[in-house]
């Protein structure tokens, strides 16, 4: 009885957390707006309802749930403020997103052996990629956005997620992925399956550098050097592939002016303030004005800095609820992280071992690059702050994540198997 009752507290702190909120929301205008606490009860009414479902059903590790809630509010809660409209579009992908997870958690303990589809892996993504070149629309730069009856999508972010899948087929194999069947002998076999390894890789780097998706492209190499260190046997490999992305950076700088601009911003915004570092400069201006508790919801002025619901929204957090809920933030998602690789460690059989550590790392990897770009840590490349940021395909994608990872936290996956590890 205890213990049920435990479940719930940290729903009720994300019920107190969203009811303060859109109170204040709401009652910083003239007269009140009680759409405030409309969007308030919608958004409450789904996470509670989510959450019900899966604490009855028993789907197994339920803090992931909890703990995307509480982002999803923060977020929601700061986009409402800077656009209501924007956040009515965010709550109706929130939806999307929740039946997304629901679907890929019940598809994923459906469907057997998810590892023997490795050439869907393979051949979708290029597909995708092919498509994206030819119909695909320029936001922002970046040719990445397929738009269809007024409804736009990137499909790299579902190519992702296709990634990780194959660098689990390929090292449940333990390098023997392909040529099965041949007799080439055991080092030959190895040796070639490192390089289609490689190739299929840089294949997906490729297309993402003509498409100038250069988040996407530190978020795959990221994964796949860490995957490749902790699961590739011996260090000659690893110590080859990080060794490649020295002159593949170069080759960016020097032939990209895209990279070649965010570099130079991210060293001296100040020189140009006005032109090329004017984001940047915004960003930290409005992080330093909040303060350690912030301005307060409709008290400061984040609506200044350029995409302050998508690429800028930690910095609009850090103005306006302070640099206290940006770390609270950055504990939720390392918080996110550890508990999904829990699930990693208590799982024995490898291809999920190594998909919900791939996917943990997609999240994690993402929320470092963007987090580490608005605080001119690292270069801006440009990518959304899972579950936090405005976007319906970075949402939705996301939530597919959760679902995936929720399903292996539940499935009976203990074990190896006959024939499977």
């Amino acid at each position: 009885m205890f213990r049920k009752i435990a479940g719930y507290v940290p729903l009720s702190m994300i019920i107190f957390a969203n009811i303060i909120g859109y109170t204040f929301l709401a009652f910083r205008e003239e007269p009140y707006n009680s759409h405030a606490f409309l969007m308030c009860f919608i958004v409450l009414a789904m996470i509670c309802i989510s959450y019900t479902v899966i604490i009855k059903k028993r789907f197994g590790e339920s803090y992931l749930f909890l703990i995307v809630s509480m982002l999803l509010s923060i977020g929601i809660m700061m986009i409402y403020r800077l656009d209501s409209g924007l956040a009515v579009k965010q709550v109706i992908w929130m939806l999307t997103g929740i039946i997304a997870f629901f679907t890929c958690y019940y598809l994923y303990l459906k469907i057997d052996k998810w590892h023997k589809y490795y050439y869907l892996y393979i051949v979708a993504p290029i597909l995708l990629y092919i498509l994206t070149l030819v119909f695909g629309t320029t936001i922002n730069g970046a040719k990445n956005w397929i738009i269809i009856a007024g409804f736009s999508f990137q499909p790299s972010e579902l190519n992702k997620i296709l990634y990780v899948f194959f660098l689990g087929s390929y090292f449940k194999s333990r390098d023997k992925l392909f040529f099965q069947k041949s007799n080439i002998g055991e080092k030959n076999k190895i040796f070639m399956n490192r390089v289609l390894l490689m190739f299929i890789t840089y294949l997906n780097v490729g297309f993402l550098a003509l498409q100038r998706d250069w988040g996407t492209i530190a978020i795959l190499l990221l994964v796949y050097l860490f995957v490749l260190y902790i699961f590739s046997e011996g260090y000659k490999f690893l110590i080859l592939n990080c060794g490649l992305l020295l002159p593949t950076a170069l080759i960016a700088y020097k032939f990209f002016y895209h990279v070649r601009v965010r570099v130079e911003i991210w060293i001296n915004p100040w020189e140009d303030i006005l032109g090329k570092g004017y984001q940047i400069a915004q960003s930290l201006f409005g992080i330093g004005s909040g303060g350690f508790f912030g301005t307060g919801l409709r008290m400061g002025k984040p609506y200044m800095i350029p995409f302050a619901s998508t690429d800028f929204i930690f910095s609009a957090i850090c103005e306006e609820m302070g640099t206290l809920t940006g770390v609270a933030v950055v504990l939720l998602y390392m918080l996110l992280c550890y508990r999904a690789f829990k699930i990693a460690l208590n799982i024995k059989r490898r291809f999920e071992k190594i998909v919900v550590l791939g996917l943990i790392l997609l999240i994690g990897m993402q929320t470092f690059i963007i987090i580490g770009g608005v605080i001119k840590l690292i270069p801006l490349t440009g990518t959304t702050l899972p579950y936090v940021s405005y976007g319906g395909s970075s949402l939705v994608t996301s939530f597919i994540i959760l679902g995936i990872l929720q399903a292996i936290s539940r499935g009976d996956f203990s074990s190896e198997g006959e024939n499977y590890g």
